[in-house]
């Protein structure tokens, strides 16, 4: 492929912006990210003009895919052309708050915000100043944003900031656990109930490498956070209307949390972020509560439009239908490739997200029969439950940066734009096609 102009451009932005990128994990593709010119159904154009499968989507946040149906690009449009914003309530955010209010079960108010990494802050925030406690319990290697509470690494015993910038003192009040481990976070409630003013928890860890719960362990976090009188948190920002339909991930799962956050989809493709649960605890927000929260373009009129157009195109149309088939189809097609080519690494993913872990260990070939037939649900009579990953650690285990170094760039050359390293997820979109799925299965066919 011809890189020229990502190359001249990447020059340019290393003189103006930090890396070159305004968000980390941009660069993560050595030696240098390409550009994008504009997207197309479920393909990308480079700024050198190769068009790629775009299995990235945005890193999760365009459902739909690049071309919007045209209720959903009329409705932007309309709202754009009103005037770009107000610093008064408008129709369009209640609208949206109604549908979210309908559809998800733990969401009876909702604040929304402008991205993932402020819905989290908001959250731990709330679940503090409602229960006047000060310790919240998370999951190593899960994400929450880039925000103080979460930025940290180690155990229960020896927090510490995985960031400069956030001071030890922070971090003491964040207790990591492995996810998947139900005697680690028991011992942690144990030890600090008391003080522990809640548990957030992606309802499947999808920020690194995409693991499910294994059976019980959501049911255990919400025992123990009803049993010490803690709040459980769940962070839908990447499953939210991707994972379960229109009831995100909690409604699969039968799960229902007192705090759900969400972005990506809730914003059809434009910054959002939104914290939602009980209306008891939502209460606590300003300015009927003692928690400030506040913001100038929070439930900004264009991004609740493509909101709520967005997941009312998904309500009345065959969206989840069409992308979940098109998972069931990759993800199986990519089990039959690796028992064949690469028996030890491992497929995981649900409904509309997928992901090939490279993991060092496995069954052998012949041990096969029986495995999970499109994705790793954590099936205890799965011939690799043994071995598929249950926590972050098993993972950042596996063979990351062969993954980053060699297979991704080998991907790209067959014309499949994957995430930039191991651990983000993969998201299919309505734009996506059965021939998209079958062109990417070759490439991987041929890149193992």
């Amino acid at each position: 492929m011809n890189d020229e102009r990502s190359r001249a451009l990447y020059d340019r932005a290393l003189s103006v912006m930090p890396g070159g990128v305004n968000s980390a994990v941009r660069a993560a593709i050595e030696p240098y990210p390409f550009f994008v010119q504009k997207g197309d159904a479920g393909h990308v154009i480079d700024a050198d003009g190769d068009r790629l499968i775009d299995w990235v989507m945005g890193l999760g946040p365009l459902l739909l895919g690049h071309d919007l149906p045209e209720p959903v690009q009329a409705a932007i449009q309309r709202t754009a052309s009103e005037g770009p914003m107000y610093g008064t309530p408008t129709e369009v955010e209640v609208d949206l708050a109604e549908f979210v209010a309908r559809h998800v079960p733990s969401v009876e108010k909702i604040r929304f915000v402008n991205s993932g990494t402020e819905a989290t802050v908001s959250a731990v925030r709330l679940v503090r100043g409602a229960t006047g406690r000060n310790k919240i319990v998370i999951m190593q290697g899960g994400y929450h944003g880039a925000q103080e509470s979460t930025l940290v690494e180690g155990d229960a015993d020896t927090p510490a900031p995985s960031s400069a910038g956030i001071p030890h003192d922070f971090a003491k009040h964040t207790l990591p656990v492995p996810f998947n481990d139900e005697a680690a976070v028991q011992e942690v409630f144990d030890e600090h109930g008391d003080d522990i003013a809640g548990v957030l928890v992606e309802p499947i860890l999808a920020n690194y490498g995409i693991v499910h719960p294994v059976d019980g362990y959501l049911e255990t976090l919400r025992e123990l956070t009803d049993e010490h009188g803690s709040l459980l948190i769940f962070d839908e920002v990447i499953t939210g209307f991707r994972v379960g339909g229109l009831g995100c991930a909690q409604s699969r799962f039968g799960i229902t949390p007192d705090i759900t956050t969400f972005g990506k989809i809730i914003g059809g493709g434009f910054p959002v972020g939104a914290i939602g649960g009980r209306a008891d605890l939502i209460e606590h927000f300003a300015p009927t509560g003692d928690v400030f929260q506040a913001g100038t373009f929070s439930g900004h009129p264009v991004t609740m439009a493509a909101g709520l157009e967005t997941l009312t195109f998904a309500a009345e149309n065959d969206v989840y239908d069409h992308v979940n088939g098109l998972g069931e189809q990759l993800r199986g097609g990519l089990t039959d490739i690796l028992a064949d080519q690469a028996p030890n690494y491992t497929v995981v993913g649900t409904d509309s997200m997928f992901k090939v872990i490279f993991t060092r260990d496995g069954p052998a070939r012949e041990g096969l029969e029986g495995q999970c037939e499109a994705g790793c649900t954590q099936n205890p009579e799965c011939p690799r439950f043994g071995f598929c990953p249950k926590n972050a650690g098993d993972v950042k285990r596996a063979e990351t940066e062969r993954w980053r170094r060699i297979f991704w760039g080998k991907m790209r050359e067959q014309g499949v734009f994957l995430s930039q390293n191991q651990f983000e997820s993969q998201f299919i979109s309505y734009g996506h096609t059965s021939e998209d799925v079958e062109r990417t299965l070759e490439a991987y066919k041929h890149t193992l």
